[in-house]
């Protein structure tokens, strides 16, 4: 079984969820397409997700797959569900959220809409979040249909939020998370460095996911500066090294990197933690950046200190 025996792997990696596990389930069940995998890697639970998960895999009208690993957290939970992948495309879904009814029929209309003589060139098809009152979480695209890198997306059109889609299989197997950094990894790291090499995204105004905000969940534990410094730390390093090209559209907020640099480095080093020399400040205009923003650095680091 390889890439493409289904349209859409849905990929869900877990850890001790079982309790909302069945909320995404519940949503696959509903969903209009039906050309779909539901791959769970599970990182290491202690409760009953296996259980639970096979329960399902017994009544299902779509194939179920379950993956177990020794704990390692989401990253390599992801990159082992991405390697596991049989579906040409694939859908990330949190363990805590669920897709609107019509997600991946949507999703497949708007990849197949790609002419398929350009279609390599794309890496995804991205719409938008919504809470469970219809709220949409963050902005609108400024058209309905748009082509386009992520990274303008985010610096030159400066749209904010949180997003959701689908994306091709063979390009994140070229791209998977960083496993040498323990703990939290942000995701974006993987889909700038994807548009970095130059694949598209076809963005649509369609809410694809429903987003249900939990006190455990991954974009809460990635505000502790403390606990996931290092992650932190690499995303704003990402920003004042990589992204400098887009420097232009938003000054403020590669400043605003640049000190984040400083402060998660000192959260790190107080951990005992040591950056790996790939991951350090590299270019003259980087490190100039980061050093006139060193005093910022600083002080949001000891207010943080002074916080805890």
């Amino acid at each position: 079984m390889t890439v493409g025996q289904y349209q859409f792997t849905v990929l869900t990696p877990t850890y001790n969820r079982a309790h909302t596990l069945g909320r995404a389930y519940a949503s696959l069940c509903d969903q209009t397409f039906q050309d779909f995998e539901w791959l769970v890697v599970d990182d290491g639970s202690t409760d009953d997700t296996h259980e639970r998960v096979e329960a399902w895999r017994a009544e299902a009208r779509f194939p179920i797959r379950y993956v177990w690993q020794a704990n390692q957290h989401k990253k390599a939970a992801f990159n082992h569900g991405v390697r596991e992948a049989h579906g040409e495309l694939i859908v990330a879904l949190d363990s805590d959220d669920s897709l609107e009814v019509n997600a991946l029929d949507a999703m497949n209309r708007a990849w197949a809409d790609i002419p398929p003589g350009v279609r390599a060139r794309y890496a995804a098809v991205t719409g938008l979040c919504a809470r469970p009152d219809g709220r949409i979480v963050g902005d609108m695209f400024p058209r309905d249909v748009m082509d386009a890198l992520s990274l303008d997306m985010t610096f030159r059109h400066r749209v904010r939020g949180e997003k959701f889609g689908c994306l091709c299989t063979a390009v994140l197997r070229d791209f998977p998370f960083p496993e040498d950094i323990p703990g939290f990894v942000p995701e974006s790291l993987v889909w700038r460095a994807i548009a970095r090499a130059g694949y598209l995204t076809r963005f649509v105004n369609q809410v694809f996911r429903v987003y249900h905000d939990s006190d455990d969940s991954l974009s809460r534990q990635g505000r502790d500066a403390g606990r996931h410094a290092l992650g932190l730390y690499l995303l704003a390093r990402d920003t004042v090294v990589e992204c400098l090209p887009w420097f232009g559209s938003r000054p403020v907020e590669f400043f605003e990197a640049a000190s984040r640099c400083t402060r998660f480095r000192l959260h790190a080093a107080k951990n005992g933690q040591v950056i790996p020399a790939r991951y350090r400040v590299t270019g003259w205009k980087a490190r100039m950046l980061v050093g006139l923003m060193w005093p910022a650095g600083a002080l949001l680091y000891g207010l943080d200190r002074l916080r805890a």
